[in-house]
């Protein structure tokens, strides 16, 4: 008898297990076909965001610049000048200094880790396990009184302090409409190390079909955060490859 019990309590986890992963599965394949369609995710090649974020009272214009390969950037207009920041051209990331307006390298760590992103465009969950991803459905939580599904988002491990630490991000999903309206992860350095990071998505609009949160609000998980709204998002655009290089290298060949 005791046997058949362990048994059965095994094979009752498998199946529950099995059921489980199948469900986070079909929770991502609801939020590709419910915002787009899988192939035209699939077919996406860069997307140009026009947006403003609110400091101190104050409304800054953005334009954030996302391709194929990892390349990236966000250049913000502040007093007249453009400042680009977090700008990645697949192989160097760098960053204008706001109070030398010089351009300087990050460090090695920080490009290594994010060159581990390089193939997550447009999305981490596209192709997850072809990419070596795993992701799990732990369970169910009220996100500012909407009932979401929340998915773990395993990837591969980053490198922190010359250590390798987990690099994991739970997404909280509609349970109505499937799309995400919170993005939580556990932020590794920095004077906010060990705290969670907190993004939350709203107003979803509609773009050639696509469909895109145009508010997200950044903060620490229970705190205010910071507001972003978006204005415009231009897809495929055409953007000349010469703006991601290091201002030292744009006198090079290199595209």
């Amino acid at each position: 008898m005791k046997t058949f019990k362990t048994l059965f309590i095994g094979l009752f986890l498998i199946v529950s297990a099995s059921t489980f992963a199948q469900t986070a599965d079909e929770i991502i394949s609801n939020y590709f076909e419910n915002t787009g369609g899988l192939e035209k995710w699939q077919n996406l090649k860069g997307i140009k965001m026009s947006a403003k974020i609110n400091q101190g009272g104050m409304e800054i214009p953005l334009e954030i610049i996302q391709l194929t390969g990892g390349k990236q950037m966000t250049v913000i207009t502040f007093q007249g000048k453009e400042i680009k920041q977090g700008v990645f051209d697949g192989t160097t990331l760098w960053s204008t200094n706001f109070m030398t307006q010089k351009a300087e390298k990050s460090d090695q760590e920080s490009t290594d880790n994010l060159k581990l992103d390089a193939n997550d465009f447009p999305d981490s969950f596209l192709g997850y396990k072809e990419k070596g991803y795993t992701v799990e459905l732990v369970g169910k939580e009220t996100i500012d009184g909407a009932e979401t599904f929340k998915v773990k988002l395993v990837k591969e491990p980053i490198t922190i302090d010359g250590k390798k630490e987990d690099n994991v991000t739970y997404y909280f999903f509609d349970t109505e409409n499937y799309v995400p309206i919170a993005i939580q992860s556990e932020i590794k350095s920095g004077p906010m190390k060990g705290q969670t990071s907190e993004i939350k998505l709203s107003d979803y609009q509609e773009v050639d079909g696509f469909y895109f949160p145009f508010t997200m609000i950044q903060g620490l998980k229970g705190q205010a955060g910071q507001p972003l709204t978006l204005d415009k998002i231009e897809l495929n655009p055409t953007i000349d490859n010469a703006l991601f290089l290091f201002p030292e290298e744009t006198s090079s060949s290199k595209n």
